[in-house]
């Protein structure tokens, strides 16, 4: 008789902070594909609906769980109720206790200033989320991680913590705390759990979408030598004119969010086991080496 199919992430739990939307959206999705049963966070009353929809969507599709919690990373009381959430679905599943497998920090903020327009109030701002907001969810989760090393903490860095793009002192500088932060975990939970990070570079999402001309501009040399985002032959006659113009302008195509999901999605399974405290290139080659 055929034995059961286990998917590799059937019966855990995991987190997604920012998980409605963007590459939150795709990472969701791809876990959720892996049999992983999934507590969205969202920030917004606007993203409610969708993350909603989401959730129930990928419940019905996967056969899994999914809970959505609305909570603003980096405020004092977003990481329990992050949790609290997570513990409640960990409860829905058989056998299960109280473990929660799997922490995406995905959720984060960004804005391009010149060194002399930076203001105390937007430093604050970005380190709150993209910083202080995975140390406390990671803080108020560990009684919860798992104690034989199947554990996976994922964070979403950047390929902006290492380029020294202009006016990104402070997005810049939030990413290379995340990333250091990375290496110092992967060493205190070496017995609980593996911790990456994942650098993406541009990649087709709100936030990108909403950067200036100027700014594209001055990515564009970036982008021209990034060997995966040159776009040819089916893939380029699939596109309209409009898109045309706009990948002859940038010098080519940003990443798509599904492609750095699957990069997540890897290093929360058990072929990842081996790869700890490492800073994980999905960006089309923009970055090689680190």
């Amino acid at each position: 008789m055929p034995t059961h199919y286990k998917a590799p992430l059937e019966g855990k739990v995991a987190i997604v902070t920012g998980g409605g939307r963007g590459i939150g959206a795709a990472i969701s999705q791809n876990l959720a594909s892996k049999g992983a049963n999934v507590v969205l966070n969202y920030t917004s009353d606007s993203s409610r609906e969708r993350t909603q929809i989401l959730a129930e969507r990928l419940a019905a599709e996967f056969g899994i769980q999914t809970t959505i919690v609305q909570a603003s990373v980096g405020e004092l009381d977003a990481a329990k109720k992050i949790v609290d959430a997570a513990l409640e679905l960990a409860a829905k599943i058989p056998d299960h206790g109280k473990v929660i497998d799997i922490i995406i920090n995905n959720a984060g903020v960004a804005r391009n200033d010149p060194l002399g327009k930076i203001t105390v109030e937007e430093f604050n701002r970005q380190y709150k989320v993209n910083v202080l907001g995975p140390l406390l969810l990671v803080q108020e989760a560990l009684p919860y991680l798992p104690t034989d090393r199947s554990g996976r903490i994922v964070n979403l860095s950047s390929v902006s913590a290492t380029q020294g793009f202009l006016e990104q002192t402070v997005y810049g500088g939030t990413k290379a705390a995340l990333d250091a932060m990375t290496r110092t975990w992967a060493r205190e939970l070496s017995e609980r759990a593996t911790v990456n990070s994942v650098n993406p570079g541009p990649v087709k999402t709100d936030m990108y979408g909403g950067t200036t001309v100027e700014f594209r501009e001055r990515m564009r040399s970036w982008v021209e030598h990034a060997p995966l985002m040159h776009v040819k032959g089916k893939e380029w006659e699939s596109k309209t004119e409009e898109e045309k113009q706009r990948l002859k302008a940038d010098g080519g195509r940003e990443g798509y969010p599904e492609e750095i999901a699957g990069v997540v999605g890897m290093l929360c399974t058990p072929d990842a086991a081996w790869t700890t405290g490492s800073v994980v290139s999905a960006n089309g080659g923009m970055v090689m080496s680190l």
